[in-house]
């Protein structure tokens, strides 16, 4: 059975309109991951991947649990992670979805380096093939979504060139990369980048 799409830390969801605007950029970016099918769904399964987020001065504004398969994506399938504790694994958000699975993953990102705004998180299996172990990659035995990787993460920043890349590949979630940047710009164009010596 495959590990994906499954909320992994106590989520506590206020289903209310977020309080903030989601900028068109973050929108035209997921699409943009949605046409390269990086961002989707396993068909044959049901269950979406990938996910994108900021971070705003109210939080982390973030793609809403199993929005992989929605395409445009719009305003109400994004969530706003209000408040987290990575050591009681449990996470606070408001919107008319969930947040991502993997926003304990996104916050852990932007706690290892300030100047980080953007985060986006892909499913390519050759990408991944090719990369894990290659460039810094999370051990294999940490499952995504939990604080265990997000102290993978911070790791990853202590012992590994990653803040120069930009990019990590997940050890223990098939397919899963990780890219970063100081916007949706930057990160989107790491994504990019990489992608282009696969095609």
């Amino acid at each position: 059975m495959i590990d994906e799409g499954v909320i992994k830390f106590n989520c506590n969801w206020e289903d209310n309109d977020l309080p903030i605007n989601v900028p068109v950029q973050l929108m035209e970016w997921r699409d943009k991951m949605h046409e390269l099918n990086l961002i989707g769904e396993y068909k044959d399964i049901q269950i979406g991947y990938g996910n994108i987020s900021i971070i705003t001065p109210l939080g982390i504004l973030i793609s809403g649990t199993q929005t992989g398969n929605i395409y445009p994506i719009k305003e109400k399938d994004f969530a706003l992670a209000t408040s987290y504790n990575m050591a009681k694994n449990s996470l606070n958000c408001v919107g008319r979805i969930k947040a991502s699975a993997e926003s304990l993953t996104h916050a852990a990102f932007y706690e290892a380096d300030e100047a980080i705004k953007t985060v986006i998180h892909i499913h390519n299996k050759e990408m991944w093939d090719a990369l894990i172990d290659k460039i810094p990659t999370s051990k294999r035995e940490v499952p995504y979504g939990t604080s265990e990787m997000a102290s993978e993460i911070k790791r990853l920043f202590k012992d590994t060139d990653i803040q120069t890349q930009k990019i990590m590949v997940m050890g223990g979630h098939d397919e899963g990369i990780i890219a970063f940047g100081k916007n949706l710009q930057e990160a989107g164009q790491v994504v990019l980048n990489v992608l282009t010596q696969f095609n």
